[in-house]
Formats: C-alpha cells, structure tokens, sequence
C-alpha cells in the first residue's frame, strides 16, 4: 500500500512538473521574468534563488507550479504599474505586458509538454517493450460439441496453416473463405504438436446462432512488434495523437450523455480510483506502468487545454478574446470566472474522492464490467 501511494505521488509530481517546465521554458525563451519554479504545494520548506527566479521545494509532495512576474494582472487593461507594485524597468518582461500571441504559447506550452511527453514513453514502450499485433498463425479455440469442426478431428490449440491449398494468415481471411464456400467439403492443412496433418470439414450453410459453420471459434493470436529506433518515435506520435482523439471522444460522448440523458458518467475516477489503478499496474510491471502515465499525462493533456476557467484553456480562451477584439478583458471579472471555475473543480474532485471511496468500500470495480 505505501509503495502504491509513494509511486502515485511521484507519477503526479512528474507528470505537473512536465507540464509546468513547459511554462517554466516558452516563458524563459520570450523574456518573461519567472518569480519562482515550485516543486510541491506551498508553504514552502525552503528554496534558493538563483539569478532572478527562486526554485523551492515545498511541504505538499503532490505537482509543483510557475509563478509569472505580472502573471495576476493579465488580465488587467489599462493597468496602473505603481498601484500595482511593478517596477517601471520590469513591465516589458511582466506576463499580462506581453502580445496575445506569446501569452498564449506560455499557456499551451505545458499541455504541448504533457503530450511530448506520451510521444516519448510510447516511443520508448515500442522499442523497448514492443507492441502486440495480430500474427500470422491463426489458432483454433473452442471446438463445438456435434459441430463439423469436432466431426472432422478438429481440437483446440490447432493451428490451420492452409484452406484447399490456399495459405490462411489471419481469422478474417478464413472466416471470408469459409462463407463463400458454405456447404462445399474443405481440405485443411493444420498443425498440431509440431506435426502437419490433412483435415477435411464441411461448414455449415444452416448453423446454430454463435457457432459459425465449422462449429469452431478462433483463438487470439498476436506477438510482440518491436519498432527500430528511428521509426519508433514516429509511431509512438502517431499512437499518441489516437489516443488523444479517443480520450476527447470519449469525454465529448460522456458530456453529452450527461446533458441530453441525465446518465451519470460510468468509469471516471479522481485521485483515489487513480491511485488504486496504479496499484493494479504495478502488479503487472514496470512497462504497464509507464503506459499509465502516458494515459494520464495524454488526459491531463486533454482536460487541461478545455475552455474551463481556472484551467489553461480558460486562459487561453481570454487571450484569444483579446486577440479578436484587440481589447483586454477585465482583470475583475476574469478573476471572477477564474475563482468561480476552480470552485467547481475542486466540487468535481470532492465528489468523484467521495464516490471513489464509497466504491472502494462497498468493493465494487473500479471500471463497469
């Protein structure tokens, strides 16, 4: 159990940390002044500054941040740099003095970081580790009882390596050879122990609902590609970019199912369900492990760059208002949307914590069977 939590700790930490560098280097390139680089949550336990910007180490062990000098007043218009306590000769290094444009590179900068960061692990997974592809044997698994299959000698762990002299390499390509020749006797050339044999089966043209014509289901057969590394990083893009796509998907559906359904979200979980799966993949391994985090940083990836005030999105969602209209928002009121939307994810978190337990109690999974 306390490896569980310290390893969840240190994959939150890594994965805010990614995100926050992010901001921490765009910020650094353009010249805007960085006040402080956290690790942790304040209050602070000590820190050391270096040159203009303080990097401490604080008592909360969960992510860290970046504090931008003028980073509060972005928002602020026409803005007053006495009242505010800016110094005249740092304006032009202050966050909110800055074009819209590179306001809004520091902002997308960390979610940009967070998918690198899913590119980098599936990258690595797939030189390293590989990943499971259908193969070329296609495997008999269950054999129907009075089926044709059984009738002709068929038995499970039986490998069919041709069909009437024809080559089999994947179930598709015997499930279409099969169907076009319904009722017709067929020769199979299958393997098993290590020695080939001659079978001959008739499928079906009248079967059984979920048995097929041969009365046979066929096993799952895949192995383990392992990409080079120059093509690696290419597909772990790739992966990564899918994934993204299906976890914006999925949390387009489960909005809408909300709104037009009222149907509660099955399967979300806050820090604590997050923390129980990741022991779940520690019994798996290490591989399993890094997968995880390429989930969750691609999630945080995703959640992050949403329209919602409080997040990245939201930030960017005022700056792009600027854009448009050439007009800073009002530093009140997006203060305001800013305090009104952390209010609500931090409900969010309470509630899903509070569900999470209350399922962790009851044993009930953490995903819908």
């Amino acid at each position: 159990m306390f490896i569980t939590v310290l390893i969840f700790l240190l994959i939150l930490t890594v994965l805010v940390l990614i995100h926050e560098l992010g901001h921490f280097f765009v910020a650094k390139k353009l010249g805007i002044k960085v006040e402080e680089f956290g690790v942790g949550i304040p209050p602070r336990a000590f820190g050391i500054k270096w040159r203009e910007t303080i990097y401490s180490i604080n008592w909360l062990p969960i992510g860290g941040f970046v504090k931008l000098y003028g980073e509060d007043q972005a928002g602020a218009g026409k803005i007053r740099i006495k009242d505010e306590g800016l110094r005249i000769k740092d304006k032009s290094r202050a966050f909110f003095a800055r074009p819209p444009w590179q306001k809004a590179l520091v902002v997308i900068s960390g979610v940009v970081m967070n998918f690198l960061l899913a590119v980098v692990i599936f990258s690595y997974l797939y030189a390293a580790a590989g990943v499971p592809v259908p193969g070329d044997r296609v495997t008999v698994g269950n054999v129907v009882a009075s089926s044709p299959a059984m009738q002709a000698g068929l038995f499970s762990g039986d490998i069919i390596k041709s069909v009437n002299n024809i080559s089999i390499t994947s179930s598709q390509q015997l499930t279409d050879f099969t169907q076009k020749h319904l009722g017709e006797k067929l020769s199979l050339i299958i393997e098993r122990n290590g020695k080939t044999q001659s079978v001959e089966v008739t499928p079906r043209k009248n079967y059984p609902v979920g048995q097929g014509p041969m009365g046979v289901s066929i096993g799952v057969n895949t192995v383990l590609k392992k990409y080079p590394w120059y093509q690696a990083p290419v597909v772990g893009t790739i992966e990564a970019t899918r994934t993204s796509w299906m976890i914006a998907s999925s949390l387009g559906k489960m909005v809408f199912d909300l709104v037009t359904k009222a149907q509660a979200p099955q399967g979300v979980a806050g820090p604590v369900g997050i923390a129980q799966l990741t022991g779940q993949f520690i019994q798996i391994g290490p591989f399993a492990v890094l997968s995880l985090v390429s989930l969750l940083s691609l999630n945080l990836a995703i959640l992050n760059i949403l329209p919602i005030p409080a997040l990245d999105g939201g930030r960017l969602f005022f700056i792009l208002i600027e854009m448009v209209t050439r007009k800073k928002v009002s530093q009140k009121y997006e203060n305001y949307a800013h305090a009104i939307g952390m209010a609500v994810l931090l409900t969010l978190i309470a509630l899903i914590t509070l569900h999470d337990i209350l399922r962790i109690i009851s044993g009930q999974p953490l995903l819908p069977k």
